[in-house]
């Protein structure tokens, strides 16, 4: 089926990017979000079965991405165009059909409208979709975007064509789509902690290891295409002897095909993987392989060029490269008595403490934009209540997002640099949620076990 797609170039700035977003948070100055309306899309024949996982997945990609202000339903005209053909201008005053001021003007306001409907044909769902620039003088003008999407004709092809009908909406505004990234966790729901992925929303959940011992931390790196982690390989039995868990390990996997790959462990009691180097072919890693206390260090992707960057004699752990640059890494350390994030050069120079002093702070992470991290904290809390927090790096301000929820940690920052996902014992049990860079569109996606120290990647499985 012929495909087509009309672009106009203006709107690709229409809205503030999603790393000016988080500044904007940051400083407290948030910026407007842009208003559409998305009225429910109907559809031909049989395709009406799959309208509402349809509806349902298109509103909730859009919402939730935090760029939009969703007009609600409850205020849209009750003629909806389904097709540019549906619109027609008043005349002498009295309406003819939907029109475009319908939209924009009360109580709709909005500046955006999303339109279409889909059909089955030859075997497929066929969704034809169309964004609209309501505050424009006449249909030809207001079309922005207009495109054919097709799936296969059940409810998983209903959410596939809405999730790409979004991820083009929020691309022509500047905006990042979750679609295709994957978020890797540790999960001990088979009685063994190993390293499962699932989809952004939760869907798709698949173990990806299976070492049947405790495989745990994992870290992707940059282009999706690798996955280390830290495990404790199982020692076999022997004759009178059974089999025991071995010191741990870093292993590293292709994301692509799921096999191990070659990496060369030092010789030491502890071997952790911290974070992938901007480049792809460098580890950040802390071992203590050079003594009792665990350091930091950079390997080759293969283990080689075994490299030392810190030399204390205090804990150091969680490095992680800055996303932007690679020049310089955050990373947790004991130095100063309590955990507490740092700051320093990738040479191991310019060390600077980032967080008071106060409480426990531990696992950083970069924003994609290179200024901003995320990271867990006790502050201000009972020991051990950790809560979410964002600073900005240069100017240290500071951003609290969870609240009294029970013990959140490991935060990652979304490819999209607007989503964070993170860990939460808020029961019995501790599980994987979502949330926006403001606190905000929590959502929760495991249930089963216990599920811990999320990574969230561009994935290809």
């Amino acid at each position: 089926m012929k495909r087509h797609i009309i672009l106009l170039g203006s709107v690709l700035c229409i809205c503030a990017l999603a790393l000016a977003q988080i500044k904007e948070k940051i400083t407290g100055n948030p910026g407007e979000k842009i208003p559409i309306a998305v009225p429910d899309f109907r559809g031909a024949g049989d395709a009406q079965n799959f309208m509402n996982t349809f509806n349902g997945t298109l509103w909730g990609e859009l919402q939730n991405s935090g760029q939009l202000k969703m007009i609600p339903k409850t205020s849209y005209p009750l003629t909806i165009p389904q097709q540019p053909a549906d619109f027609r201008p008043p005349l002498n005053g009295k309406s003819q059909g939907p029109w475009l001021s319908d939209w924009s003007g009360p109580p709709v306001n909005s500046h955006y409208l999303a339109f279409g409907y889909t059909a089955t044909q030859n075997g497929q769902l066929v969704l034809y979709g169309w964004l609209y620039d309501v505050q424009q003088a006449n249909p030809s003008s207001a079309q922005l975007l207009a495109k054919v999407y097709v799936g296969t004709p059940d409810e998983a092809g209903s959410k596939k064509i809405a999730q790409e009908f979004a991820a083009d909406i929020l691309k022509l505004f500047g905006a990042g789509s979750l679609m295709g990234t994957r978020i890797y966790f540790m999960s001990d729901r088979t009685g063994h902690k190993e390293i499962w992925s699932m989809n952004y929303d939760g869907s798709d959940q698949k173990q990806f290891t299976s070492y049947r011992t405790i495989t745990t931390f994992p870290v992707a790196s940059p282009d999706g295409t690798k996955i280390a982690f830290t495990t404790y390989p199982m020692r076999p039995a022997s004759p009178g002897h059974p089999a025991t868990e071995d010191q741990p390990k870093i292993y590293v996997h292709s994301l692509e095909t799921g096999r191990k790959l070659v990496y060369l462990n030092q010789n030491a009691s502890m071997n952790a993987a911290s974070d992938f180097m901007p480049d792809n072919r460098h580890l950040l890693i802390y071992s203590t392989a050079a003594g009792s206390v665990s350091q930091i260090f950079m390997t080759d992707i293969d283990g080689g060029g075994f490299h030392r960057i810190t030399n204390t004699r205090s804990l150091e752990v969680e490095a992680k490269a800055n996303p932007k640059t690679g020049a310089d890494i955050v990373f947790t350390s004991g130095r100063g008595g309590t955990p507490q994030i740092y700051r320093m050069n990738i040479d191991g120079t310019d060390v600077a403490r980032l967080t008071s002093g106060e409480g426990d702070a531990v696992n950083p992470s970069w924003n994609p934009d290179g200024q901003h991290i995320a990271f867990a904290w006790t502050r201000g809390f009972e020991p051990g209540n950790f809560n979410i927090f964002i600073m900005d790096v240069a100017s240290q301000e500071l951003i609290q997002l969870t609240h009294g929820a029970g013990r959140n940690e490991n935060p990652n920052w979304a490819p999209d640099g607007v989503h964070l996902v993170f860990s939460s014992k808020r029961g019995r049990s501790s599980q994987i949620f979502t949330m926006l860079a403001d606190g905000t569109g929590l959502q929760q996606l495991t249930t089963q076990g216990n599920n811990e120290k999320p990574v969230w990647t561009k994935g290809t499985q």
